[in-house]
């Protein structure tokens, strides 16, 4: 691992555009202390269904709107005819060196699976494990900053957390949030012949797998990690739409299985309308691919019928971490990349 030695030169790190921060920071790459980054890793998707089927079924009394059953992004609990609690907790290592960029994404990924369901997040927790003999906790405190600030522009309170020593810095919220349970948006009632939408561009991975082996700097991939779901989750509610899920740790073609699973449908998918992140081809093309990308890949395949490269598939299945929201229903600025359509056993057919 490398030595960390302050310096006395300040880190100029972005808040908003035009807006920087001068502090005293180490001169340290968050990412060389992580075994992997972000979402890419999440435990392989047929792994982790392996083990939670092994666990108890939910309690069946009628409140639990949202369990376990179909993976979906969150919890959801009903308290009365018009209000459901949302709940979910999301963390992971760092996937940028910046550490108020690092909570920044953090946060917004863990806020995601709140917007995901169509819920609005109302309080969070931190969640923290930090190696305080390797790296100083003064580093910790502007990661915590990054969290504070994207709460702070959810509307949602930061009140406390949890924090441990741990030999790899991690960050992350449980995050509790309220929904109408009458408007959810879940990944079980996607319907044949409609359209699928995706809010953001894919390429995440391979872009952070990038940073993380060369240090390059990729401030358009920072920007989308860190754009809040609120408002694409609001347009989604508003044209009466009802199934939808995030886009993050088992790619584009994951998460969409998981959803026609759910759901009882099949789905194509146009390759040419996905949008991706500015350098995410060329990522690819030098080799930067995640271990989760691949993973992810390989548990997809079988249920793709492909009429692209091997290199197209590896994108779509491109392990995202803060990713958009893959909605059954077509939401105004946001591209359409697909439909869902009719068929009992789950294929997805990409041309």
């Amino acid at each position: 691992m490398p030595e960390v030695l302050l310096r006395l030169d300040p880190w100029r790190t972005q808040r908003e555009p035009g807006q920087y921060r001068d502090e005293v920071t180490p001169p340290v790459r968050l990412t060389q202390f992580a075994s992997g980054g972000g979402c890419a890793c999440k435990v392989p998707p047929g792994e982790l269904e392996r083990v939670l089927a092994d666990l108890p079924a939910s309690r069946e009394d009628g409140d639990l709107i949202v369990g376990l059953d179909n993976g979906d992004d969150a919890a959801v609990v009903r308290i009365d005819s018009g209000s459901a609690v949302v709940a979910t907790a999301d963390f992971f290592p760092p996937v940028v060196d910046d550490p108020y960029d690092f909570g920044r994404i953090a946060a917004a990924n863990a806020l995601s699976d709140v917007y995901a369901m169509g819920g609005t997040p109302v309080v969070a927790v931190n969640l923290l494990a930090w190696p305080r003999d390797r790296i100083p906790f003064d580093v910790a405190a502007q990661v915590l900053r990054g969290g504070g600030d994207v709460c702070a522009s959810a509307g949602a309170h930061l009140a406390g957390g949890h924090s441990i020593d741990d030999p790899e810095p991690k960050y992350g919220l449980a995050v509790t949030g309220l929904a109408d349970p009458a408007r959810l948006l879940r990944n079980d009632a996607g319907v044949a012949g409609t359209p699928l939408t995706l809010t953001k561009p894919l390429g995440l991975g391979v872009l952070n797998n990038r940073h993380k082996s060369t240090g390059e700097v990729f401030p358009e991939a920072i920007a989308v990690m860190t754009t809040l779901n609120r408002d694409a989750s609001r347009a989604a509610l508003e044209a009466g739409l009802g199934c939808a899920t995030d886009v993050t740790g088992f790619g584009l073609l994951g998460h969409l299985l998981k959803l026609i699973r759910a759901s009882g449908v099949s789905a194509v998918i146009d390759a040419a309308a996905v949008p991706y992140v500015a350098e995410a081809r060329r990522a690819l093309a030098d080799g930067f691919v995640p271990g989760g990308s691949r993973r992810n890949l390989d548990w997809v395949r079988p249920h793709v019928d492909a009429d692209v490269s091997d290199d197209e598939l590896l994108l779509l299945a491109d392990a995202q971490t803060s990713g958009g929201l893959l909605i059954a229903g077509e939401v105004p600025g946001h591209p359409v990349i697909g439909e869902l359509v009719a068929g009992s056993t789950p294929v997805i057919r990409v041309g």
